[in-house]
């Protein structure tokens, strides 16, 4: 299942979504702000129009929307109706005004943001996965978690209940995961339709039900030498078609991808296990410790002794 690939790579990598602050308006409204790196702007309540750089025109959103800007360098929203120039509204790092506006959000529109956090694992997994904006919609079916992650979020900011902080944190990285759900979900479509939202990359891949039996062998049992001819036989597909999609799809050839996997779960183990490099060599496949250290240099940057060292 999509799931429990993105499961097993959320464990992987280091990925942790961050409520950097939120606000509450009524009447018209604007907020400004540089971003970088993946953000994302969540709208609680209310209806706002979202435009950042590289994007032509502005999103519309409605209530229970999520959108992820990814290496983007602005942002811009509007929102409410009336009469008069729009009060420039800046978010409240503490969400002073969602926690004044109370619990009832019949009126006025309320917008929660944050920020992903990734380690270069996560980014190289995550980040070169999604679009420049990623809008996902709050009244998809795909989307029925991710409008229950946002409101426990925002009863959870608003009440002020022992232990809120706490649940603040661990609610933020449940949003992010739903978000992430949703979204590949709503891009796949009908099942088995062809995924056509996210670029190639990983999240593209866990979408396409055609591929996901290779892609399942692989992580599987990572350190079998994986070949054409035994995965395009799981996708049920010729080796020509198989490898074709498999490079449309992920980005590229079958090997690679099972050639970067492998490099994840090294630097999992590296990072949370003293087992010996020579040890990891031979459980990912390497035939010596010599060529799993010139691989895993030639992707991370450092030998694995260093990695390990330097987390």
């Amino acid at each position: 299942m999509v799931s429990d690939q993105l499961s097993e790579a959320f464990d992987l990598v280091q990925v942790r979504g961050v409520l950097s602050g939120g606000f509450a308006a009524d009447g018209p409204w604007v907020t400004r702000g540089a971003v970088e790196g993946l953000k994302f702007f969540a709208l609680a309540a209310g209806s706002a129009r979202l435009s950042t750089d590289g994007v032509d025109e502005a999103v519309e959103l409605a209530a229970g929307d999520v959108v992820v800007l990814n290496g983007r360098t602005w942002i811009e929203a509007r929102g409410g109706a009336g009469d008069g120039p729009p009060r420039v509204v800046v978010p409240d790092a503490d969400f002073a005004s969602l926690r004044l506006h109370g619990p009832d959000r019949a009126t006025g529109d309320v917008v929660i943001g944050g920020r992903v956090e990734l380690d270069p694992a996560g980014f190289a997994l995550l980040g070169q996965a999604l679009p420049p904006l990623a809008h996902v919609r709050g009244d998809g079916p795909a989307a029925t978690n991710l409008r229950g992650s946002l409101h426990r979020l925002y009863t959870e900011v608003t009440a002020q209940r022992m232990g809120a902080a706490y649940a603040v944190r661990r609610h933020g990285e449940l949003l992010l995961l739903e978000v992430l759900r949703a979204y590949v979900e709503q891009a796949a479509g009908p099942a088995g339709g062809q995924v056509t939202g996210p670029p190639p990359g990983w999240l593209r891949l866990l979408a396409d039900e055609r591929l996901r039996p290779a892609v399942d062998l692989m992580h599987a049992d990572p350190a079998r030498p994986w070949g054409l001819p035994e995965l395009s036989r799981a996708a049920a597909m010729s080796r020509t078609s198989f490898a074709e999609r498999f490079r449309t799809v992920a980005g590229m050839p079958p090997i690679t991808y099972l050639n970067r996997w492998r490099m994840l779960l090294a630097q999992r183990a590296l990072r949370s296990t003293d087992t010996r490099v020579g040890t990891l060599a031979a459980e990912l496949g390497y035939a010596s410790e010599s060529a799993f250290s010139t691989a895993f240099k030639r992707e991370v940057g450092l030998s694995p002794l260093r990695y390990r060292a330097s987390v």
